[in-house]
């Protein structure tokens, strides 16, 4: 098998489920422990079908060096629908007609998204705007004019539901269109102050999240919602950032994507202007309104549909590798792996063996807690 074969294609995207048995089914795989996302996609490619895998699972785990594992419960998917029922969100599956094409781009695509609204407005060409969340009275009044101007353009303002910019970009295009991507659950309004904010996005706009139902934030999850903003627009808008702050994070995953990044600038004693600076100085597009972004992008044109997704391959039987072979393999990927993030492809060049031989293994030390997988498919060594 090819190194293309093994990994899932941001290009090609997968097949949704095929029936609410399959949808479920996959949704108890994901929700699995220590499955993320690309051991999800991985043991899908392996075993053709979300119940082949899930049957695998515990051999998989038990061959990674973890006794007594145990998929996610019925139960626990179950109490998710039953709360996304009550709260009126549907699943949109990755290959559904209404999943956003461009999450396509990205590497670790979630596989399922809830959302609360109107699906249609996804498919709509969208702008990411971020900054701080104590953003100054000029920051906050910045976030509104581009907002209301780019929205005129015919974009859809994506930000993350925050306080500070994100509030004023979703407030000013509430009538014209906005998404809120939330680092929670999409039934858990964070911070609570943002609820009224919420309950219109929902009614006018869409608010999604790739976490399960009920979810509170934690600080772990708003890097992996970064990813998802950043994804959805054709270029990343930082109002307002400090030197170290989510929003930069944000701009960077836009960079990793090859989309546009554009700042606008600040006074240089002001703190909260630091990181926009430190991105113009970088190559980031000055921006000092609405036309300094149109200017930078291409003229609005329709999406091209992906190419038709491939169906995955049957399931296929294990490579055989002897247990001193496999210890040997992990070990040398522990060994090349610290707590700098390393891209999976670089680690199999660095390594010399076939992917169709370091995928599995990656798989069994990602259940087994031995590395961690950052946004991006990154690859760290647990600490």
């Amino acid at each position: 098998m090819t190194e293309k074969d093994t990994h899932p294609s941001s290009t090609h995207p997968p097949l949704p489920p095929t029936s609410e048995d399959d949808q479920f089914t996959r949704l108890r795989l994901l929700r699995s422990r220590r499955v993320g996302i690309s051991t999800y996609k991985r043991l899908l490619i392996e075993h053709g079908t979300a119940q082949n895998a899930l049957a695998a699972l515990p051999e998989v785990a038990r061959a990674a060096g973890v006794e007594k594992y145990h998929v996610c419960p019925e139960a626990v998917v179950h109490a998710e629908l039953r709360a996304a029922r009550a709260a009126g969100a549907r699943l949109v599956a990755q290959g559904d007609p209404d999943y956003p094409a461009p999450l396509n781009d990205l590497n670790d695509a979630p596989p399922f998204l809830w959302l609360l609204g109107d699906a249609a407005i996804l498919q709509r060409p969208m702008i990411a705007m971020v900054g701080a969340r104590n953003a100054s009275s000029l920051g906050t009044r910045m976030a509104r004019s581009l907002a209301r101007d780019l929205a005129d353009h015919g974009y859809v303002i994506v930000s993350g539901l925050a306080r500070g910019v994100d509030a004023a970009a979703h407030l000013a295009t509430l009538d014209t269109g906005t998404v809120a991507v939330q680092a929670g659950g999409v039934d858990t309004i964070y911070p609570a102050e943002n609820t009224k904010l919420a309950e219109d996005i929902a009614a006018k706009g869409a608010r999604i999240s790739e976490q399960p139902m009920g979810l509170q934030p934690m600080a772990r999850h708003f890097p992996a919602r970064n990813r998802i903003i950043s994804g959805l627009g054709r270029a990343t808008i930082v109002v307002e950032a400090a030197a170290k702050s989510g929003s930069l994070i944000t701009a960077r995953d836009a960079l990793d994507l090859g989309r546009d990044v554009l700042a606008v600038p600040g006074h240089p004693m002001d703190a909260r202007a630091s990181g926009c600076n430190m991105l113009i100085r970088d190559g980031a597009t000055l921006v000092r309104d609405a036309a300094d972004v149109i200017e930078a992008l291409a003229p609005i044109a329709p999406r091209v549909p992906p190419e038709l997704p491939l169906q995955p391959p049957t399931t296929r039987p294990h490579d055989k590798r002897s247990l001193q072979a496999t210890a040997a393999l992990h070990q040398q990927i522990l060994d090349r792996l610290g707590p700098s993030p390393l891209a999976e492809d670089q680690l199999i060049r660095d390594l010399g063996a076939p992917s169709s031989t370091v995928a599995p293994a990656l798989v069994e030390l990602e259940l087994d807690g031995s590395i961690d997988r950052a946004p991006g498919g990154l690859l760290t060594r647990a600490s």
